[in-house]
């Protein structure tokens, strides 16, 4: 089962940069478009290139404040300021950068919701953190979020499935529609005593009518494939099934993968590849194939392009083998300055009874409060 498939893509991607030394390097997205398009993806008929569009100012403020809106602005103009605590540097063109990345998930829920395409891909999106009033965690504008609102009022969705997969907490999702029922926010990441935001508990579960629709797996640091799906397939087939979405939307952050340089999880290529089949399968059975994917986190360079072309070809139904194109394998070297990957796949990661007994325990956590 496919369905077909759009990749939103532009080298203006590569103009969300934070600066040399920030480790959230743009180079990622075209390493993954050059990856996928390696492996023959693009090639087939039922895959095809959106070129994305900006975000106008009033689609922004479906989720931003216009504060906040005319700072980034201003910071943009200039060239210099922080949008948060620090990790978020503004830069020259920073507010014209991160309303690309909106605009290009905003043409994704079109072009889905059209019919034109059952499924889209948006690699620079998935900026997850950002809050209405200010930046957070390398996100300046966060592109899930206006495009949740987006549908809701354009399109009239009332049923939305929003998955988050990231290592980190997606926060800025989560506590944005914290009391709004339409939409069923499942979040999976590395538990917050760990790691930033130090949010996503599995008390979080949503207030007033959206209660019980906010759910949080927070995962000890060293959680590999094998306690993730354990989780993920006691949880999310079953809940969505009830939920019937009308569109579902998943972050997939690369940042979960063994090595990332920022998270200490142990996840590999079969993880992804496994949730993001999943999430294909209940779309094609719920909601008539649509299904939006963002991108997300991930700092280790070997792996990001590797997880989203495998999470492409899942979106579209399609097998890849493991071998890693030599021309690409040149190409990562030259723009990166670091060793290539070897292969496309991984071998999967196994858990001990120790870990596999915590994701439990959480899972059990978990229920208490929902059964409250």
């Amino acid at each position: 089962m496919g369905g077909r498939t759009t990749l939103l893509y532009s080298e203006k991607f590569l103009n969300y940069d934070l600066g040399p030394l920030h480790p959230l390097r743009p180079v990622r997205v075209k390493l993954t478009h050059d990856l996928i398009q390696a492996k023959g993806l693009l090639d087939e008929d039922e895959i095809k290139i959106t070129v994305p569009r900006v975000s106008s100012e009033e689609e922004i403020l479906l989720f931003h404040e216009k504060e906040y809106v005319r700072l980034v602005q201003k910071y943009s103009e200039r060239g210099s300021g922080l949008l948060d605590a620090g990790d978020t540097p503004a830069f020259k063109g920073c507010f014209e950068a991160t309303s690309l990345v909106v605009g290009a998930s905003l043409e994704a829920c079109d072009q889905i919701m059209s019919g034109k395409f059952a499924h889209a891909f948006n690699p620079s999106g998935g900026l997850h953190h950002a809050h209405p009033e200010r930046a957070s965690g390398f996100c300046i504008f966060n592109d899930p979020a206006v495009s949740i609102n987006y549908l809701r009022k354009k399109y009239n969705a009332r049923r939305l499935v929003y998955v988050d997969i990231d290592a980190h907490h997606g926060d800025g999702v989560m506590y944005g529609f914290y009391n709004n029922p339409s939409l069923l926010d499942i979040d999976f990441h590395e538990n917050g005593k760990y790691l930033f935001p130090g949010t996503g508990f599995p008390d979080e579960i949503g207030g007033n009518e959206a209660k019980g629709l906010k759910l949080n797996v927070p995962l000890l640091p060293g959680t590999g494939d094998q306690a993730y799906l354990r989780a993920f397939h006691k949880i999310v087939p079953d809940i969505v099934r009830r939920f019937r979405p009308e569109i579902i939307l998943v972050q997939c952050g690369a940042d979960g993968h063994a090595e990332d340089r920022l998270a200490h999880l142990r996840l590999t290529t079969n993880m992804y590849n496994e949730v993001v089949s999943e999430m294909h399968d209940l779309a094609h059975e719920l909601c008539k194939g649509r299904f939006l994917l963002f991108g997300g986190g991930g700092y280790t360079l070997a792996n990001v392009p590797r997880v989203w072309t495998i999470a492409l070809a899942a979106l579209a139904g399609k097998k890849l083998d493991n071998r890693i194109p030599e021309h690409w394998s040149k190409e990562f070297l030259k723009l990166t300055g670091e060793d290539p990957p070897t292969d496309l796949h991984d071998k999967p990661t196994n858990d001990d009874s120790k870990t596999i007994g915590e994701v439990d325990n959480v899972l059990s956590e978990l229920a208490s409060y929902l059964a409250r």
